[in-house]
């Protein structure tokens, strides 16, 4: 162990605490991983045994038996408790979840609380004083296990949604004298009167549900006989709930109203936005659209993260080739660098990113977009706004009079917008946009028919990039599969990697990611326009010849991208396949 004086000449070795020595002498872990685990959790600012259990260094049951023993406490099996939501709802959502901890059973007098960590001396605190006089004991539990009853006991403490379809009096007068939110309320500000309705918790549930399992949307949807609400998660749409389609106008009226929206007007679409502060230092935008459907108002709400903004490139899923290639058109002092692929196929992250590599003091960026999705600081954002008369074209001629370094064009749409930034581009600017298009080639024949002549595409474009997002495999959870050596032909892998050896993986379900899929990947198609590639253009040559000389070049599309990304076990065939093939 070390002494005083060891830690004296070593300052940067922390004294390993009781818990620590325990869990080294019980061989549980080397000496080394305990001094890095406290080192790694100190810079963190999080509690070792909460490092223990993010980071599954240790089997959170076998941790739960050593912390309990080590602070002589009970150990708990949460598993098999009956748990009491009556004394669940004595503590607010908000402490539970911040600290882990959860209110469990009443014996006599006493309440007893589960926890995975007893050194969270101030979560005792906080519960204590919340609950007065009453008597408290914590007992220890596996910390897996109680994050999952956390999240089971306050889904079960919220107001059934049988239960509000018979409204009462007093709830449906509270309902009806809703006020509008400000972007200033916190979720979790529950005490007021009007926080406390129904409806209004309801709506915060799904919001909060919705960031906690990764949505990119939620949908809200009214029928004739039904009312239900779908999240879309890694891309894919599916359903959460189905609430009484009596509710269907009071849950489009309290997002309206949190959105600033006219709750009375319902015949024509609406948009709007929400912020919500979820503590001190993380809030999340929401973009909000209604839409006067057959049976009411459908609402869709898109969640602004702006952490996306702050992505690593490395996260984006380039092959090394493709990155160096990104960059490099990136860093470039002129010209056009293009992202193109339909709706969802991750766009804006790519620019966003790009973004965010070039914002510097020295450098001078504007954006105009529609919408402006996130909020980007040192950056000057234009919104489009059709009703005023600011157009994509007329912010691009506003910006090329205000020493722009970096011109970003949320989408070149229309033969105005393409002319002003295949100009600018050549005019000693960067210019980076999107278009919706299906991969590179296309993107060529794109811009001629807005107008753009040939020598013009070819004297501005640095580099396009076409692409589309795939689920990745969860690590943990994905199983070989057996394909016969045919069938991996026609998928499109070569005969030298099939010769090779190729392990492909398909999803498998289980309790913590039942899809299989967790979080998802880009694949790429990676076009610079190469001098033969220039002469064919100027040429007229039409996609599919484009397409060829890609393939000449040695340019992979993005199947090829895709099947690499397969062969490496990040994503399925079928996932693959679901996006790529027509």
């Amino acid at each position: 162990m070390v002494g005083t004086s060891e830690v004296a000449a070593n300052p940067s070795k922390i004294p390993l605490g009781p818990l620590a020595r325990r869990l080294v002498s019980e061989n549980l872990l080397s000496e080394q991983a305990a001094y890095q685990a406290l080192r790694d959790a100190q810079t963190a600012g999080t509690a070792f045994v909460r490092h223990l259990l993010d980071h599954r260094l240790i089997d959170s049951g076998v941790l739960a038996h050593e912390v309990a023993s080590e602070f002589g406490m009970p150990l708990v099996d949460i598993d098999t408790i009956d748990i009491d939501l009556e004394v669940v709802k004595l503590v607010n959502e908000s402490l539970i979840t911040q600290h882990g901890v959860l209110p469990i059973f009443r014996r006599g007098n006493r309440i007893f609380v589960a926890m995975a960590d007893p050194t969270n001396l101030r979560a005792m605190d906080e519960i204590k004083f919340q609950l007065g006089s009453v008597p408290t004991e914590a007992v220890v539990v596996d910390g897996l296990k109680l994050a999952r009853m956390i999240e089971r006991s306050l889904d079960a403490t919220v107001t059934s949604l049988s239960e509000l379809a018979g409204l009462d009096e007093a709830t449906e007068g509270l309902l009806d004298q809703l006020e509008a939110t400000t972007s200033r309320e916190l979720l979790a500000e529950t005490s007021s009167e009007v926080d406390d309705a129904p409806v209004v918790r309801f709506v915060n549930r799904i919001l909060l549900d919705a960031i906690k399992r990764g949505a990119s949307d939620l949908h809200f949807e009214p029928y004739e006989r039904s009312y239900r609400i779908r999240f879309r998660v890694d891309g894919m749409l599916s359903e959460v709930v189905k609430p009484p389609q009596a509710l269907a106008g009071k849950i489009a009226a309290r997002i309206k109203v949190m959105s600033r929206l006219d709750v009375s007007e319902r015949r024509i679409p609406q948009d709007g936005r929400i912020k919500l502060r979820l503590s001190r230092t993380k809030a999340v935008d929401f973009r909000v659209s209604t839409c006067p459907t057959l049976y009411g108002e459908k609402v869709v709400i898109r969640i602004l993260d702006s952490d996306l903004a702050k992505l690593n490139i490395d996260q984006l899923g380039y092959e090394d080739f493709q990155k160096k290639l990104f960059l490099k058109s990136l860093y470039k002092p002129y010209g056009m660098f293009l992202v193109t692929g339909p709706t969802g196929s991750g766009k804006t992250v790519s620019l966003y990113t790009g973004i965010s590599l070039l914002n510097k003091d020295e450098v001078n960026i504007s954006t105009v977009e529609d919408p402006i999705e996130i909020n980007l600081s040192g950056v000057n954002q234009v919104q489009v706004d059709e009703r005023t008369g600011m157009t994509f074209a007329k912010a691009l001629r506003a910006f090329l009079r205000q020493d722009p370094d970096i011109i970003l064009v949320g989408e070149i749409r229309d033969p105005e917008t393409a002319s002003i930034a295949v100009k600018a581009s050549q005019t000693g600017h960067m210019v980076m946009s999107t278009l919706h298009t299906n991969d590179g080639p296309q993107t060529i024949t794109r811009l001629q028919d807005l107008g753009v002549p040939p020598f013009a595409v070819t004297t501005s474009i640095n580099l396009i990039s076409a692409q589309r997002l795939v689920r990745r495999l969860h690590p943990q959870y994905r199983v070989p599969s057996q394909l016969p050596r045919a069938a991996l032909l026609e998928e499109g892998f070569s005969e030298e990697e099939v010769d090779k050896g190729i392990t492909v993986y398909e999803p498998g379900s289980h309790e913590e990611c039942p899809s299989g899929y967790r979080g998802r990947s880009g694949i790429y198609q990676m076009m610079p326009l190469s001098d033969p590639m220039k002469r064919l253009i100027m040429d007229g040559a039409n996609a599919v010849q484009l397409t060829d000389q890609c393939a000449a070049e040695g340019i992979w599309d993005i199947r090829r991208s895709g099947l690499e990304k397969v062969k490496r076990g990040i994503t399925s065939l079928a996932e693959l396949n679901r996006v790529t093939l027509d």
